[in-house]
């Protein structure tokens, strides 16, 4: 990560499946699947990839102790998310990680999982994504559905409305939308 990106979500339905299917053929199982459990929980990578089995399977609630803030917060996994992670930990140990390393007996790093998007992004040929895609992703589609930035402002844990709305492209997607059609 040589030079600072602009990182977007994904926007639309079609850049998910794409995102999906992109993982599935340059990366891994593993990885459809963190992609998918970063954009229906908006949890930071850093409190993903250290998760364990049993911190998820058979779960309402994943509760974690944020790598950045230090704070425990409490996060709902949604219904379809829990049934992926069923099907996805069929077989595996509650004292398994997640997201296992091929290396060693640990999970994989962020810098790993970095790697592991931005493999299906240049297959996609963009160059605006990053971990930040996951939970920029979940809180810009939580956004759109529900209009209410202040519960995204808790879940995010930001200290203002307008770095909520500004972290997930609103703000530029309304500035776009007012110059769109002005002209005088």
């Amino acid at each position: 990560m040589t030079s600072e990106k602009n990182v977007q979500p994904l926007r639309s339905a079609q850049e998910i499946e794409d995102m999906r299917w992109a993982l599935a053929r340059f990366a891994s199982a593993r990885d459809v699947f963190m992609f998918n459990f970063g954009i229906n929980t908006g949890l930071r990578v850093s409190d993903i990839v250290p998760l364990k089995v049993s911190d998820v399977k058979g779960r309402q609630h994943v509760i974690i102790t944020e790598q950045k803030t230090g704070k425990s917060k409490r996060f709902l996994i949604p219904k379809a998310t829990r049934e992926a992670i069923e099907e996805y930990t069929r077989g595996m140990s509650n004292d398994d990680y997640l997201f296992p390393s091929r290396r060693g007996d640990s999970f994989i790093s962020t810098t790993q999982a970095y790697r592991a998007l931005q493999k299906a992004a240049d297959a996609l040929g963009r160059d605006d994504i990053g971990t930040h895609t996951m939970r920029k992703t979940f809180g810009y589609h939580h956004y759109k559905r529900n209009k209410d930035v202040a519960t995204l402002q808790h879940i995010f844990n930001h200290s203002a409305p307008s770095i909520t709305l500004k972290y997930i492209g609103i703000t530029s997607d309304e500035i776009d939308a007012t110059m769109e059609d002005f002209a005088l």
